[in-house]
């Protein structure tokens, strides 16, 4: 396992239970300047030990795994290292488990049929804070978020009073809970408090599912996302 990588590289975790895998995504990463593989694992009980003891940027982490799947093991990330993000690698149909995977925590979903250049974008992606899912995926989440499940006609969002879409729409616009709250001249304990009430009221388990959504709900009403703050 390696355990050295410069620090003004990225350092990335690969977790997949296949050797050659492994090798040929530690081959494309470590060709970028910016990136470096810090160590791999072949199932989620090492991928653990190997968390705790390299602290790597992100998790690259593939969705089928000996002893229990990547699903578990992301909600074990998610709440055990939440700063760290994690990337789902699968050969699965992503219209049925991306959704998954981002409300287990993920910070992204990319199929292992990708080109190695793809993969290596989605990863910068992540680690810039990024949610980074297909075109396709992005649309399935659109339309969850912004129709009801019992009629097309009523969007989830009508259940948001004024200041919680209004929280809504600058999160989708990429600023931070400080960010609205400076803005909006309130607290972050406010802000973060209208967070939770909006991801109860439209049924969000995370916060990336909570981001994803609000960004998508920016785009739907004309709004061109700001640089995040």
């Amino acid at each position: 396992m390696k355990t050295q990588t410069p620090k003004h590289k990225a350092r990335i975790l690969i977790v997949d239970d296949h050797p050659i895998v492994r090798l040929g995504f530690s081959r494309a990463i470590n060709r970028e300047e910016d990136l470096a593989v810090c160590g791999e694992a072949e199932d989620g009980h090492e991928a653990l030990q190997a968390i705790e003891k390299l602290k790597p940027d992100l998790v690259l982490l593939d969705i089928s795994l000996k002893r229990f799947d990547g699903l578990k093991l992301t909600r074990i990330i998610r709440t055990d290292h939440p700063t760290i993000p994690v990337l789902i690698l699968s050969m699965h149909d992503e219209a049925i488990y991306a959704r998954k995977a981002l409300q287990c925590g993920a910070k992204g979903y990319i199929m292992k049929a990708e080109p190695p250049e793809a993969i290596v974008a989605a990863v910068r992606r992540v680690l810039s804070g990024e949610v980074s899912v297909s075109d396709d995926v992005n649309k399935q989440v659109l339309t969850a978020f912004v129709t009801a499940p019992e009629s097309r006609d009523r969007p989830l969002v009508d259940a948001l009073s004024d200041r919680e879409r209004q929280v809504f729409t600058l999160l989708g616009q990429g600023y931070s809970s400080r960010a609205i709250a400076g803005q909006l001249l309130l607290s972050v304990k406010t802000i973060e408090t209208h967070r939770a009430r909006i991801k109860l009221k439209l049924d969000i388990e995370s916060n990336q599912q909570l981001l994803l959504g609000a960004a998508q709900w920016a785009d739907h009403e004309g709004l061109r996302p700001s640089l995040t703050v």
